[in-house]
């Protein structure tokens, strides 16, 4: 019973709830104001009325002063002398007029102290509202930067921010402070690991060089037998595999860094240009290029439209597939290119992990046995969003995918 009495009393706390902390924070001001002045309200109330006349003809002031009463009477002009009888000069008794100044008086202070009571707290909710304002202008500053920083598509490379907040050492300082050191630790892991796979990924170039060198030798020999060139071979093959995964590898960690030097490139003629170079595949490439213009790095460019175009060859249907390649421009002057492929069906669940390095269709980790390095659509995403766009994948009805690249426009000559 005392809960389903007290669930309509918690409705308008959980609507309260709901508005935003400066609105909050000018509704406590101004309650806060509203029961102080209710208290004081009282407080005048009974005080006014201890100090006026009351029913029972007591005077309570300091003295009646001559000829206050006309008529017969029995009344002292003393202080605190009980009035019997006596009329005014309307002939109404005294005790009646007394009493109806009493509750007139009281009325007054009443009504008028209620209205000012709630102009002077509309007032001080408003200026509470500023003052709130004013001291949560720190917290707007942190969640703008947090914004930035989550909302970039280089997210990573944007951990150079801080909100540098200046002011006294309270707590809102102690808090912004704390969150430029998680920014500054943050922004160091991440070009550590940045460097750590460049300087790896060139430290092994050499070893696979010479394993390519020697391998050659052997296979190449006019005395190797068949078993021997079969094994080269092979050996040859898997040496080959490692260099891609190096050198795409390499070039993630280049495409993640910011552009220093833009050039303006026409992404139709990157699209030809792919196209014709494709040696012949499984699947047919059927290429619709319109002028699609952006600023950027053609060699990066070239090979994210490369690794689309390779990707929707490698995984196409045996027989009877085709790969689409289309740019365009967009109605705010982006550049888009959109490859298209017949395949297997990709639950759409699956298609956030393969951008992720390493990563492939139905697996955690890619296959050895697989032809690529599993950093395909991984460079597709980084050279993307390095170039200040993005990537998106739809899975196709019957198999396949629609992968579109989006670019920022060419600014104006």
């Amino acid at each position: 019973m005392t809960a389903t009495v007290l669930r309509p009393l918690r409705r308008p706390f959980r609507r309260l709830a709901t508005l935003p902390l400066r609105a909050r924070l000018a509704l406590v001001y101004g309650g806060l104001f509203l029961i102080a002045g209710v208290v004081l309200l009282g407080a005048t109330y009974a005080l006014v009325s201890a100090r006026l006349p009351g029913g029972d003809g007591v005077l309570k002031s300091e003295t009646a002063g001559p000829g206050a009463i006309s008529g017969p009477s029995n009344t002292e002009t003393q202080p605190g002398v009980k009035i019997t009888s006596g009329t005014g000069p309307d002939g109404e008794p005294i005790t009646n007029k007394m009493e109806s100044a009493r509750s007139e008086t009281l009325n007054v202070v009443l009504t008028q102290g209620g209205i000012a009571l709630v102009v002077v707290c509309a007032v001080a909710t408003g200026f509470g509202w500023l003052i709130a304002g004013r001291m949560l202008q720190p917290l707007q500053r942190m969640t703008e930067t947090a914004l930035r920083v989550a909302d970039a598509p280089d997210a990573d490379r944007r951990l150079h921010e801080r909100i540098a907040l200046d002011g006294p050492d309270d707590e809102i300082k102690k808090l912004a402070d704390t969150f430029d050191r998680m920014l500054e630790r943050l922004d160091h892991s991440f070009d550590g690991q940045r460097r750590f796979i460049a300087n790896a990924s060139h430290e092994l170039r050499t070893p696979l060089a010479l394993n390519q060198a020697l391998l050659e030798v052997v296979v190449f020999r006019r005395d190797a037998g068949p078993e021997v060139r079969q094994l080269g071979e092979t050996l040859l093959e898997i040496n080959a595999r490692h260099e891609r995964l190096i050198d795409g590898l390499l070039l993630l960690t280049r495409s993640e860094h910011e552009l220093q030097d833009r050039a303006f490139v026409d992404m139709a003629d990157i699209v030809e240009h792919v196209a014709t170079q494709l040696p012949p595949g499984k699947a047919a490439v059927e290429v619709d290029a319109a002028e699609a213009t952006t600023t950027g790095n053609p060699v990066l460019l070239e090979r994210l439209v490369q690794n689309l175009v390779e990707n929707g060859v490698r995984y196409n249907l045996p027989e009877d597939g085709w790969v689409r390649v289309r740019s365009r421009t967009a109605a705010d002057g982006s550049a888009v290119v959109t490859v298209s492929n017949t395949g297997p069906v990709v639950p759409k669940y699956e298609v956030p992990g393969l951008f992720e390095p390493f990563r492939r269709l139905g697996t955690e980790r890619l296959a050895t046995a697989s032809p690529g390095a599993g950093l395909g659509l991984s460079i597709v995403r980084a050279v993307a969003r390095s170039h200040g766009g993005d990537v998106r994948a739809e899975p196709r009805e019957g198999g396949g995918l629609d992968v579109t690249v989006t670019l920022p426009p060419a600014p104006p000559e």
